[in-house]
C-alpha cells in the first residue's frame, strides 16, 4: 500500500476500512447488550417473586463487581462512559489507545449495561471505534499526525453506528473533540460515518434509533412557548445531573475504605433496588415498566405516544436519574447519552402532560390538535434541552433528535429550548461534563481545544492548570531534615506547603526562610500566625492571578472548596504565564 498510493490515498482506504469495522463493532456492541438484558429479563420474570427479586438484584451487583475487579487489575481505562479517556488520549498520547483496552472496553460494557445497569452504549461505542481506527493508525502510518487523526474518524464513525445518526455524528466529533474544520479531517470522517452508518442500518435497519410515531406536520403554535420553560427545567436539573455525578464520584474516591474494585458493585446494587421499586411501583399504577434497568428506550417510546400515565413518568424520571448517578459515580462502565435522554424525554412528558391537563380543566392556554401530539412533542423538545445542557454541545443537540426520531418538524421551538438550556447549564457550571471528569482525575487541559479562545482561559478553574503532585513540608520536621528531603527529591522550589501530622495545610514557607534560619527550628516555628492565601478547585484562573498580584505572592495552595485545610494541588505564577504564552502562541 505504500508503495502503490499516496498518503492521501492511504487515509482515505482506511477510513474505509476503519468506517466498516466500527460499524460491526457498533452493531455487535449493540447486540450483545440488547440480547444479554433481553435472556435477563425473561429469564428472572418467568420465576417465583422472591427468585426474579434477587436475579434483578444480584444481575446489575455481579457485572459492577465484574467491571471493578477489571479496571483495577487489567484495564484501568474501562471505566466511566469512554469519552473523556478519548479525549485525552486524542490530546495527550497522539491519539493512541490499545487494542486491549478497546477489547477490555467492549466486553466490560457489554456486561455492565447488558446485566441491567442503567447507562447507555454510546459512549463506550465512541471509546471501542477510537480503539480500531488508533490501531490501524499506527499499523498503516509512521508520522504522528496522520496517527493521531485517525482519532476523529473513529470517535465519528463510532457515533454515526451507535444512534444511526450520521450527521449528529459530524457535528459531535467538531464541538466535543477538534476545534476547526480542518478539511482532511472532515473528509476522512465523512467517508468512516457513511461505511459505519451504512453497515449499521443493513445489519439493524433502517428505522431510527427511538420509534418516535408523532406527526409531522407540527404548525406553529402559542403552545410551542411550553419550549421556554422546559429549557429552563432542563438547564437546572441537567446541572443538579452533572454536579451529583461529579460530586458523588468525587466522595467515592476519597473512600480509601472501600476498595475500588468494589465500588462498581455497590452502585449496581443500588441500580437493582431502583429499578426494582421503579417496576413495582408502577405496576401498582396499571403498566409496568422496567427501564430504569438498562437503556430502557421503551418507556421513551411510550411517552412520545402517551401510552404512560403521569405518576409513572415521573417515578422513572427520579428512579433513572439516581441510577444513573450511582452507576457512573461508582466506576460502571457505559456512557451518559442514553440516559440523559432518557430523563430528558420523561421530564418533556410531565410538563406536556401538565400543559394538557391546564387544557383540560379550561384555563386559558392556546387550543393545540391531540394530546399525544402535544406530549408527544414536548418529550421530544425535552430530550433535545436536556442533551444540550449536560452534554453541551449545541448544534449536535439539535441534529441528534431529529436523526434519532425521524422528525424534523419542531426546529424553532427545539433550538429555544436548547439554547435556553446550554446557556444556563453553562452560567452554572462553566465546565462542561467530560472535561470536568477529566479535571477530577488530575488530567490537565491544558491542550483541550475548547479553552485556547483568550477570552476562554481566563475563565477555566485553576484546577486546569494547577500542579496536582505536591512536595510538602511537615510542621514538625525540623529544617534539617526537611533541606535534606528537598534535596534528595530534587525538588528545588521557590516555596513549599506545610501540613500537620493529619496532612492539613497550616501554611506556605519559601526555600529562602529555610535556608536562612537555624537549621535547629521546626517548619511550624516560621509559620507561626501565618495568614494563608489559597484558592479553591473552582477559583478562575484570572481571579487567582489578581489575588496574588495583589498580596506579591507567586504561588498558592489549592485547597477543597469544603474544606479550606485539605491539599489538592499547587499554583504558581509561572502556571498562568505558561496558559497564557500557549494562547497566544
Amino acid at each position: 500500500m505504500r508503495n502503490r498510493l499516496s498518503d492521501d490515498q492511504r487515509f482515505a482506504v482506511l477510513c474505509m476500512l476503519g468506517g466498516l469495522l466500527c460499524g460491526l463493532a457498533a452493531v455487535l456492541f449493540h447486540l450483545a447488550i440488547h440480547h444479554l438484558f433481553e435472556w435477563l429479563w425473561h429469564e428472572a420474570s418467568h420465576r417465583e417473586p422472591t427468585e426474579f427479586m434477587a436475579m434483578m438484584l444480584l444481575a446489575p451487583t455481579l457485572a459492577g463487581l465484574l467491571v471493578g475487579i477489571g479496571v483495577q487489575f487489567f484495564a484501568p481505562n474501562a471505566a466511566g462512559s469512554g469519552i473523556p479517556q478519548t479525549k485525552a488520549a486524542y490530546y495527550n498520547k497522539g491519539g493512541k489507545i490499545s487494542s486491549r483496552t478497546g477489547v477490555w472496553r467492549f466486553v466490560l460494557g457489554a456486561l455492565y449495561v447488558g446485566l441491567g445497569n442503567s447507562l447507555g452504549r454510546e459512549g463506550p461505542t465512541v471509546h471501542i471505534s477510537t480503539a480500531i481506527t488508533s490501531r490501524i493508525g499506527r499499523w498503516a502510518f509512521r508520522d504522528p499526525t496522520r496517527v493521531q487523526a485517525m482519532a476523529p474518524v473513529g470517535m465519528a464513525a463510532g457515533i454515526a453506528a451507535a444512534f444511526n445518526a450520521p450527521l449528529s455524528a459530524l457535528t459531535f466529533v467538531f464541538e466535543e473533540l477538534l476545534d476547526n474544520f480542518a478539511m482532511k479531517a472532515l473528509g476522512g470522517m465523512v467517508v468512516a460515518v457513511v461505511i459505519a452508518a451504512a453497515v449499521s442500518r443493513t445489519l439493524l435497519g433502517e428505522d431510527p434509533v427511538i420509534m418516535a410515531k408523532i406527526a409531522e406536520d407540527y404548525q406553529t403554535s402559542a403552545w410551542m412557548l411550553v419550549a421556554l420553560p422546559l429549557g429552563l427545567a432542563a438547564g437546572l436539573i441537567g446541572h443538579v445531573f452533572v454536579r451529583s455525578t461529579l460530586g458523588l464520584r468525587g466522595w467515592f474516591k476519597t473512600r480509601r475504605w472501600l476498595p475500588m474494585w468494589i465500588r462498581p458493585a455497590t452502585g449496581g446494587l443500588s441500580c437493582g433496588i431502583l429499578g426494582l421499586s421503579a417496576y413495582f411501583l408502577t405496576r401498582d399504577m396499571g403498566d409496568a415498566q422496567n427501564s430504569v434497568f438498562s437503556i430502557g428506550y421503551e418507556s421513551l417510546e411510550a411517552a412520545f405516544e402517551n401510552r404512560i400515565t403521569v405518576q409513572i413518568i415521573a417515578v422513572l424520571l427520579v428512579m433513572k436519574f439516581l441510577a444513573v448517578v450511582l452507576n457512573y459515580a461508582t466506576g460502571g462502565s457505559g456512557g451518559l447519552f442514553s440516559p440523559t435522554l432518557f430523563i430528558g424525554g420523561m421530564l418533556g412528558a410531565l410538563v406536556g402532560a401538565g400543559l394538557v391537563e391546564l387544557q383540560d380543566h379550561g384555563h386559558w392556554i392556546p387550543a393545540f390538535p391531540s394530546d399525544t401530539k402535544v406530549i408527544g412533542g414536548c418529550v421530544l423538545l425535552g430530550m433535545g434541552a436536556m442533551f444540550a445542557a449536560v452534554v453541551r454541545c449545541r448544534f449536535t443537540s439539535l441534529i441528534i433528535i431529529f436523526e434519532m426520531t425521524g422528525n424534523y418538524s419542531l426546529i424553532l421551538p427545539l433550538m429555544a429550548g436548547n439554547i435556553l438550556a446550554f446557556a444556563i447549564a453553562k452560567h452554572l457550571q462553566p465546565v462542561s461534563i467530560y472535561n470536568a471528569l477529566l479535571l477530577q482525575d488530575g488530567v490537565t487541559l491544558r491542550k483541550m481545544p475548547a479553552y485556547r479562545g483568550a477570552q476562554d482561559y481566563r475563565k477555566l478553574p485553576v484546577q486546569s492548570i494547577m500542579t496536582h503532585e505536591i512536595f510538602s513540608l511537615m510542621a514538625g520536621e525540623t529544617l534539617e531534615s526537611a533541606l535534606k528531603r528537598i534535596s534528595q527529591a530534587q525538588s528545588r522550589f521557590h516555596a513549599y506547603p506545610v501540613v500537620d501530622e493529619e496532612g492539613k495545610l497550616v501554611g506556605v514557607i519559601t526555600r529562602h526562610e529555610l535556608t536562612d534560619s537555624a537549621e535547629t527550628m521546626s517548619v511550624g516555628e516560621l509559620i507561626v500566625d501565618q495568614q494563608i492565601l489559597s484558592v479553591t478547585t473552582d477559583t478562575s484562573i484570572r481571579d487567582a492571578a489578581n489575588r496574588m498580584i495583589a498580596r506579591d505572592f507567586q504561588q498558592v495552595p489549592v485547597v477543597s472548596q469544603v474544606d479550606p485545610k485539605k491539599l489538592i494541588g499547587w499554583l504558581t505564577l509561572n502556571d498562568i504565564a505558561r496558559q497564557q504564552n500557549a494562547v497566544e502562541g
